[in-house]
C-alpha cells in the first residue's frame, strides 16, 4: 500500500506505521518518504511490538516519532 502512494500520491501524502513486526512496511514508508511525503511512527513504549515502526525508524523512514495517543494529533496538523 505504502509503495502505491509513494507510486501515485507522492509528497501530497502521509505514512503512518503503527505496532507490527516484519520489513515491508518500513519498506514503503521509506519510498513515500523519498517522495516527499510526511512520515509518523509509533514510539517503543506505546508499541505492542515494535518491530516494524523501528525498522522505519533505523531507516530513516520516520518524520515524527510519537506516542500512539499524539498521532491523530500530528496527522491533523500535517493536513
Amino acid at each position: 500500500m505504502f509503495e502505491s502512494v509513494a507510486n501515485i500520491i507522492r509528497k501530497n501524502a502521509i505514512g503512518v506505521i503503527l505496532t507490527g513486526m516484519g520489513a515491508d512496511g518500513a519498506d514503503g514508508l521509506m519510498m513515500m518518504k523519498q517522495q516527499g511525503a510526511k512520515t509518523v511512527g509509533q514510539d517503543r513504549e506505546s508499541s505492542t511490538i515494535y518491530g516494524m515502526p523501528k525498522m522505519a525508524y533505523d531507516r530513516g523512514a520516520i518524520d515524527y516519532q510519537l506516542p500512539l495517543n499524539q498521532i491523530a494529533n500530528k496527522i491533523m496538523s500535517l493536513v
